[in-house]
């Protein structure tokens, strides 16, 4: 990754909090035109390298550097006003979580007027230029789009608008943290398509944060495995997926559902990443308490970064896990799921939704249709996922289901029963359908502790308190969370800890249905992989159903008995899971597959 054009260059970054590193020892380096994607798991320090760069760590923290160089400029000797004329012109960033970086009282064409402003673009062409933005990422009807506000976008919409402010300025270097995650797979590729566009025309350079390694591929030049603010194993991105050299890349990689081959169990990583209070208590390895092969001397000092070849590598047994790379272990084919019983217990007759035509437009124009009517039935232990692009009806459809909307036409019945208005049937409603949210932060009370958010659902029961803080800690250990952060806030923990906690909230009162609205689009693929298991081990105990909302087709794949594709509010393509995949039969659903971005299963290293 060496280059004598870098733009970007870190060495022996570290950022310490109570003399404890919280990153330890970074270095990088970023040519010109190229990209780097930082992978690794929810709280392994992949944002808090974006945020060293904007200086937006908060108090308490300190950076210490052999040099942190941005286009020969050293960010850290920088004045605060030097530094931050820098960010949104030079250094642009993308947010993980776009409803909460955009104004929900100011509409689009403000916000974007107010960021071209602050670019000094005269203010007769701020319109055309916002426009000609949105346009760049296929935003429809972007002159119309202005005078939205964010509440009335999707969350992939929200996304898309604040990539297109960030490539506004024309950037040296853009920061794109999850930038993807709530995107479909076609506008995936096409933001992928435009940042490689960008480079190619000035030279732009991208630091790549995702938990998605099938992306990191097709998306980055080079790869950054990151651990416990560690930096494992550094290079090419094609090397790194193809022949992972640390037993943290390949266990990342084993983790990961596949949209190709046979269909086999993903293997979630055993144990969790440290916390910062264990971090002071380690010494050697920071990933020796859950790798398979680690000896006591991993425990001894840090482990040095060793060059191999074109790579780079922080294991003990860096080169003889080069040479053990072709090494397959069988691994555990899944089984065909079908539904548990041929009963439906939720019926959907002829569902749909519209809108009235927008204000000013006269009557004879169409009203909006969110929602074609539709027939869907869904029995006990079925997985049904629903496909589709941002704004072809899927939340739409998961928002009536759970009556957080009105259906315009149609009804839903539930065990036979009509579900109406009335305070009984919203009880029944409850107690059999919860829903998990795609934005896990406004989801979630600021001014609650997890122990109360996760047990919210049982304030309405005469629950005893022991009662509530014991399913408090059963929730928090199903999906992967310390006790200890029962006590904590939703502001103190990452994005993916914080779905985390969602997850564990609409199973308090074990639902018969979840409707999961990009249940695991922001989490990291090893808790990606628990929250799987943990929905099949859910459907064996318990009967659970599940509708899943996603654009990630290889999930939609491992979880899913039936899928059904959507687009623009219609049904376009139904049935079962493996035969719609392996060979689709309408045009929308190939381009889909071939939108998105997979790799092949990656077998294991022998134990030693």
């Amino acid at each position: 990754m060496k280059s004598s054009s870098a733009l970007l260059e870190i060495e022996g970054l570290s950022v310490e909090r109570d003399d404890v590193a919280l990153l330890r020892n970074i270095s990088l380096v970023l040519p010109r035109g190229r990209t780097l994607g930082i992978v690794g798991e929810s709280g392994a320090g992949k944002s808090m390298l974006g945020r060293v760069l904007s200086r937006s760590l908060p108090p308490g923290f300190a950076v210490r550097a052999n040099g942190l160089r941005f286009a020969g400029i050293d960010l850290l000797e920088a004045s605060a006003g030097a530094h931050r004329a820098l960010l949104g012109r030079r250094i642009a960033f993308i947010p993980q979580e776009p409803m909460s970086a955009l104004d929900p009282t100011l509409s689009i064409g403000r916000q974007f007027a107010l960021h071209l402003a602050r670019l000094g673009v005269p203010s007769s062409q701020r319109r055309e230029r916002s426009i000609d933005a949105l346009r760049e990422v296929l935003l429809p009807d972007p002159e119309r789009l202005l005078s939205r506000y964010p509440f009335q976008l999707s969350g992939g919409m929200c996304q898309r608008v604040c990539i297109a402010m960030a490539f506004a300025s024309n950037p040296d270097l853009v920061i794109s943290d999850e930038a993807t995650t709530a995107l479909d797979v076609t506008t995936q590729r096409h933001v992928v398509e435009l940042m490689r566009a960008m480079q190619a025309k000035r030279g732009t350079s991208v630091v790549f944060v995702t938990h998605d390694l099938g992306l990191a591929l097709h998306a980055c030049d080079d790869i950054a495995v990151l651990y416990a603010g560690d930096l494992l194993e550094l290079g090419a991105a094609r090397s790194v997926v193809d022949t992972p050299r640390h037993p943290y890349t390949r266990a990342l990689l084993r983790a990961n559902p596949s949209l190709v081959g046979e269909r086999v169990q993903v293997e979630a990583l055993d144990g969790r990443m440290p916390g910062f209070e264990e971090l002071a208590s380690i010494t050697g390895c920071r990933f020796a308490a859950r790798c398979s092969r680690a000896v006591a001397s991993c425990n001894d000092a840090p482990i040095l970064l060793q060059a191999l070849g074109d790579s780079a590598v922080r294991c003990t047994f860096a080169a003889s896990a080069s040479a053990s790379a072709t090494d397959t272990v069988a691994r555990t084919p899944m089984p065909a799921m079908h539904a548990m019983t041929d009963a439906p217990f939720l019926v959907l007759r002829g569902i749909g939704k519209h809108y009235p035509a927008p204000r000013g437009i006269g009557r004879n124009k169409a009203r909006f249709v969110a929602l074609s009517p539709l027939d869907l039935s869904i029995a006990p232990g079925e997985f049904v996922g629903i496909v589709g692009e941002s704004g072809s009806g899927k939340s739409t459809l998961g928002r009536l289901v759970m009556g957080l909307d009105i259906p315009s036409q149609g009804s839903i019945l539930l065990d036979g029963k009509p579900l109406d208005a009335s305070r009984e049937m919203w009880r029944r409603r409850i107690d059999a359908i919860q829903m998990i949210f795609q934005d896990a932060r406004s989801a979630l009370n600021p001014r609650r502790r997890l122990a109360s958010i996760v047990t919210q659902p049982m304030e309405s029961r005469s629950h005893m308190h022991v009662d509530r803080a014991r399913r408090a800690l059963d929730l928090l250990d199903e999906v992967g969370l310390p006790a200890e952060m029962g006590n904590r806030f939703p502001s103190q923990l990452s994005g993916g800890q914080r779905q985390r906690v969602n997850i564990a909230r609409a199973l308090c009162e074990v639902p018969r249905l979840l409707v999961a609205d990009e249940i695991v689009s922001g989490l990291d693929v090893s808790m990606q992989a628990q929250i799987m298991e943990l929905l099949l081990a859910l459907r064996a105990s318990h009967k659970i159903a599940l509708m899943l909302i996603s654009h990630d087709l290889a999930v939609v794949r491992y979880l899913c008995t039936r899928v059904i594709v959507m687009q623009r509010g219609q049904v376009v393509e139904a049935g079962a899971t493996e035969a719609v995949l392996a060979n689709p039969q309408h045009l929308y659903t190939r381009s889909l597959i071939a939108a998105a971005p997979h790799i092949a299963p990656i077998p294991a290293l022998h134990e030693l």
